[in-house]
Formats: structure tokens, sequence, C-alpha cells
């Protein structure tokens, strides 16, 4: 009788933000899992997510198809987690998140294994952000190399060790003014944990073939409305200035140059006019995590969890303190 453990897994990505989580959702379920990632000498740390030899790394890089193709020997099912929110070198939009998205699909195809794409919701071809259109291009792809793939657009992730939460988090520890670019901007957060367990759904078979699912939290939010929750948790008061796009794109073209969380390019602030939410056909359809059975956290309900480390006197903080 087959088992999970005949199953092997290689997750292109593994070692990121949510490809951790994916990791250990995995390894939960008794999978063989291979991590496919371009310096697997600093993905040590997955390995105590699964029990001994269970978690596997090797090389692979998108922009090189014989590294794809050598991580997916004998694999059953592929995960393509890879993408990035600036440019750099080498590592632009189309490299990783079209052509290296082919790449694995292709390399996956001729493996015969089945295929897991993770893209995000406002993928569009006709997007006026790149990010965006190297999201679209991917998934079409994926999808001409393997039509049974199944495809996620997550709307955008936290968790502990997100760049989002803990971004605004650390820029209002450093300043008594924050600035609100799309403070109207509608957002649906989505906990990295029920996206790493609909993926894991996927490799189980419980997700349809082919199709794209859109994933969100269980709130809409506003952009200031997210800013003024995780200024809550973290028992901060800070002065929100509302900067227009045209302003925020001018400083932008600076700060892309910053380091860590100061950090803000014109294609980001591009994304920020549009809204980033679960669409009312994914809904009607059962393409959401609510349709694969998953009740989705909130962010008042997960970010205290990790977020208490931006308190100024940290866990021990009461609050309103």
């Amino acid at each position: 009788m087959a088992t999970n453990l005949d199953t092997l897994v290689t997750v292109f990505g593994g070692s990121g933000f949510l490809g951790r989580s994916v990791v250990r959702a995995l390894c939960k379920r008794d999978y063989r899992v291979r991590v496919a990632v371009r310096r697997p000498e600093l993905a040590g740390f997955l390995q105590p997510l699964g029990r001994v030899g269970q978690v596997h790394t090797v090389q692979a890089n998108l922009r090189y198809p014989a590294s794809v193709e050598a991580a997916l020997r004998d694999s059953h099912v592929a995960i393509n987690l890879v993408g990035i929110l600036a440019e750099s070198g080498g590592q632009t939009f189309d490299a990783v998140q079209a052509k290296g998205a082919e790449t694995v699909a292709k390399a996956a195809a001729a493996a015969g294994a089945e295929m897991v794409h993770v893209s995000a919701i406002g993928a569009d071809e006709e997007s006026p952000s790149h990010y965006a259109r190297a999201k679209a291009a991917g998934e079409k792809a994926v999808l001409a190399a393997v039509p049974s793939a199944t495809i996620f657009r997550p709307s955008v992730l936290f968790g502990p060790e997100d760049q989002f939460t803990n971004r605004f988090a650390a820029l209002a520890r450093m300043s008594p003014v924050l600035p609100l670019i799309g403070g109207e901007t509608k957002m649906q957060p989505a906990y990295v944990g029920d996206v790493a367990t609909a993926i894991a759904d996927a490799v189980d078979g419980k997700a349809k073939k082919g199709a794209t699912y859109e994933l969100g939290g269980p709130e809409v939010l506003t952009m200031r409305e997210i800013i003024e929750t995780i200024l809550a948790i973290t028992g901060r008061k800070r002065m929100l200035i509302p900067l227009s796009f045209s302003l925020a794109r001018f400083q932008a073209a600076f700060l892309q140059f910053a380091p860590g969380a100061l950090k803000l390019t014109p294609d980001q602030v591009t994304l920020l006019e549009r809204d980033n939410i679960v669409s009312e056909a994914a809904k009607a359809a059962g393409l959401t995590l609510e349709g694969l059975g998953i009740a989705p956290d909130s962010l008042e309900a997960i970010a205290p969890q990790y977020l208490w480390r931006f308190r100024s006197a940290g866990q021990f903080q009461r609050n309103g303190a």
C-alpha cells in the first residue's frame, strides 16, 4: 500500500517565508521533501522541520534549466514558490517569475510530475505593474506546459518572518510619523500557515486540477486599517501622513536603493493603486481557502503572537500601556 513517504515533493524556493511553512506542512503529512534553493548551505534550518532524512536540500537556480531538471529527478510533485518583490541584477521579474516558472513547469512535465504554482492576486498581463505582468506570464507558461497544474494566487501574506507587518512595525519603532501610501486600497491579508495548508492539500489531491485559486484572509481591510491594527498591537501611537501616488513614486525613485524596511520601489507603489482582494468569481466557484475547507485566521488573531517584540516593553507590556 502506497503512503505519503513514497511520494517525493520538490519545493523550489522552500527556504523563503512561505517556503518554510510549506515544508513544515508537507513534513507533518509524511511526504519526502526535496528543497531546491540557490544556496543549500544556508537552508540547514529546514532540517528540524521533519524527521531525520525527510528533508533534503539541493542546489538549483531557475535561470539554469539543467539545475532545475536535476532537482526534479524522480519527483512526483513540483511546487514553485519562487518570487521576488524587487529586481536586483539578474534576478528580474521576467527571469524569475515568468521564464523561471516556465523552466520549472517544462522540467516537471518532462519528469511526469504534478505541479503546484504560487502566483499572486493581481496577476494580469495588462497590469501597469511589471511584477503583476510577470506573474501572469508565469501562470500562462505553467498551464501551457502542465495543464493539470494547480495555481494559487494569495493576497498579501503575514506571519512571523513576513516583510509586511514586520516592516511597518519596524518603521513605527524608528519614526514618530509614518507615510501612508494607498490608504484606501483594499487588501485581504492571508496567514502564511493557511496558504501552506492549501498547498499541502493540493499535494494531497484535494484541489481542482488546472484551476486557479485566490487565497485571502477572513477580512477585507484598507491599507490604513492594516497599519492602524499593527500600531495597536505594538502599542505605538504614530501620525499617518497620506502621500499621493505621484509623490510616493518620486520618493520610491530614491528609496528603491535603501536598505531593509526603508526600501520602496516604483513598481510597489504601482501595485498599491489597485485592490488586492479575492474576486467574486473565485468565491462563486469555490476557488478560495474556504472552498478547500480552510477557515482562515485573521490578522488580529495571529499578529500579536509575533509583533510583541516591537512593543516598548516587549511581551510583558499590557494593551494600552
